[in-house]
């Protein structure tokens, strides 16, 4: 099989990296790639950019103000976004709910709620993983009683990303008691600023406030406000998946924490080596290169089958979770070595300094951050149960 891209989509590439390079304010650029917090004042300015551009709705149909772009565009621009140290935050909004709207929405929902996604006034978050059912989304237990032309609305959401900058949230619910527990489950469209709406913070172990716990408590909820008919949410769900199959593999975050790992052995020394030259270290970093490679050909293939229309939805389970198995091991690799070398300083370091370099710190931070990526989205127990049923049948 032939894994290069078409002299089309390698101009593609081109484009994308060009408009980068120029259009990317270098402040947001700086702070994401040294791992910063940006404010949605930054994120809601590069949105704009995006959207003048006509790109914010990277996986959207043109006549929705999207791009129209098909499979390997969006591989393409994912890579070189991570690549370029681009921010991404209203991530519910438009990859997933915007694509739902789409295809599942009437026309009037289409209207009123996709053109405030590009005008970056509407913040979504997604509702999913609850107190008892995170990977085992079927599980789920908020109700949505139907009285009249409203459903009243019962539950707890768990690890919502940025429900603290959100005033919508797209919330699986459970609509009817079905036999079948993936039956029964609907899309409910709820604003978040009416009374019975808590935000509760999470801090995760990285000590970053990304996720929060969000209950629900007797809101009533239009019937206009629900995506598509009662009781199938579970096969719109899985609809989102033609959207997944190959950014889950994170190729361009990878190739950028490995370009980070290298740059940060050659510029470190240890006993008067730098750490480049050790061959421990670069036995490590030679793993990971391969690790790569592998991950980046299975993609390609994969992406070759989407275009022809062959893909299956398991190979999904394949790229998120060695994609995910990646990123721990390289910010992994990065913070044991920082660590190693910043030890012995800790206590010679003169009063007012702090106790552990900057570098090191972000790269424990990342670390500890990278952890999520084995359990969000469908946890690695799951992944490898889906491999094992799906594609090795056993």
């Amino acid at each position: 099989m032939d894994l290069n891209f078409s002299p089309e989509h390698q101009a593609f590439r081109a484009e994308v990296k060009s408009f980068l390079t120029q259009a990317l304010p270098d402040d947001i650029r700086q702070r994401t790639l040294r791992g910063e917090k940006l404010s949605k004042d930054d994120h809601i300015r590069w949105q704009r950019i995006l959207a003048a551009k006509g790109w914010l709705g990277h996986c959207w149909k043109k006549e929705y103000g999207g791009t129209g772009w098909g499979p390997i565009e969006r591989f393409i621009w994912d890579e070189e976004v991570h690549l370029a140290g681009a921010p991404r935050r209203n991530i519910p909004a438009i990859d997933l709910l915007g694509p739902l709207i789409i295809e599942y929405g009437t026309e009037e929902q289409k209207q009123r709620f996709l053109p405030p996604i590009l005008r970056s006034e509407h913040w979504w978050c997604q509702g999913f993983s609850e107190p008892q059912a995170g990977s085992d989304l079927a599980a789920l237990k908020m109700r949505a009683v139907r009285d009249g032309d409203h459903y009243v609305v019962n539950g707890t959401k768990m690890w919502t990303s940025y429900a603290q900058e959100s005033n919508w949230i797209f919330c699986l619910v459970r609509t009817s008691q079905e036999q079948k527990k993936q039956a029964g489950i609907s899309y409910l469209l709820i604003p978040m600023d009416q009374p019975g709406v808590t935000v509760s913070p999470i801090i995760t172990v990285g000590g970053v406030h990304a996720v929060n716990q969000v209950t629900i408590e007797d809101v009533h909820v239009p019937v206009e406000n629900r995506l598509g008919p009662e009781g199938e949410a579970w096969s719109m769900t899985q609809f989102l998946l033609s959207y997944e199959r190959i950014v889950g593999a994170g190729l361009g975050a990878s190739t950028r924490y490995l370009a980070e790992a290298r740059a940060f052995a050659r510029r470190t020394v240890r006993d008067g080596v730098p750490l480049a030259r050790t061959p421990r270290l670069r036995e490590k970093l030679a793993a990971l290169e391969a690790d790569l490679m592998a991950l980046k050909y299975t993609a390609y293939r994969v992406l070759a089958d989407e275009v022809a229309g062959k893909a299956e939805a398991s190979v999904v389970s394949v790229v998120k979770l060695r994609g995910a198995q990646l990123q721990q091991a390289i910010t992994e690799l990065m913070s044991e070595e920082g660590g190693q070398l910043s030890w012995p300083d800790v206590l010679t370091l003169p009063e007012g300094e702090p106790v552990v370099p900057v570098d090191d710190e972000y790269h424990a931070q990342q670390a500890f951050d990278r952890r999520k990526l084995t359990i969000y989205g469908g946890s690695a127990e799951i992944q490898k149960n889906i491999i094992a049923r799906r594609i090795l049948r056993i």
